[in-house]
């Protein structure tokens, strides 16, 4: 895979809201609809450490953006990604519908060393988007509307399989200065990245 594949035309940067990351890409790619471009890649995340991702994953600015398939074991090389445990909702920005939930979002740490809860945290950090239970049936119906019965049943078994990504963005948080990592950080992730000990965090169930 070249450096070059998943690189945006020059004087394009990608700064999609989280709604965006799930209505326009994550969802597509479980209904099997083309991306014009298509830049986000498909990776197995877990072989890589977090450092190793540029050039393998879409890079904007200090952020790394891929789709990977949904995996209880997030060790890498040297690490492992380690989750709060929790996921926060992402409802739709449209007025006609403003409590529609379209994705869920969860946050994971990366830490340095072999046995879990025993290794050093790091910096990097990692937003996880999923679907809801029922969106990729959604989208899977939406999207054949207009199809021939023969494709529409094709195309809804092949997304029940694309339902199982999720899609990633990793970047390396600045301590020194968060205004300038290019992230905007959620009122949970001011929360969640200020406590030491990730496994106290009790919030409720939204599921």
């Amino acid at each position: 895979m070249g450096d070059d594949q998943f690189k945006l035309p020059p004087g394009f940067r990608f700064d999609p809201t989280d709604e965006e990351l799930v209505v326009h890409f994550l969802q597509r790619k479980a209904a099997l609809l083309p991306f014009h471009p298509d830049v986000i890649p498909d990776l197995h995340l877990y072989p890589y450490d977090p450092w190793e991702l540029n050039g393998k994953a879409l890079s904007e600015g200090k952020q790394w953006y891929f789709y990977s398939r949904r995996a209880q074991n997030r060790v890498t090389n040297n690490g492992y990604w380690k989750t709060l445990g929790i996921e926060e909702p992402i409802f739709s920005s449209s007025s006609s519908n403003p409590t529609k939930k379209v994705g869920m979002k969860r946050y994971l740490t990366f830490f340095l060393g072999e046995a879990p809860n025993s290794g050093i945290k790091t910096n990097w950090i990692m937003h996880e988007y999923r679907l809801p239970s029922s969106a990729s049936d959604c989208a899977s119906s939406s999207t054949t509307t207009s199809r021939s019965s023969k494709r529409r049943g094709q195309s809804k078994t092949v997304s029940n399989e694309y339902s199982g990504y999720v899609l990633c963005r990793v970047y390396e948080r600045d301590e020194e200065d968060d205004d300038d990592d290019g992230t905007e950080l959620s009122c949970l992730d001011e929360v969640f990245l200020s406590l030491d000990d990730l496994d106290e965090i009790s919030l409720p169930n939204y599921n």
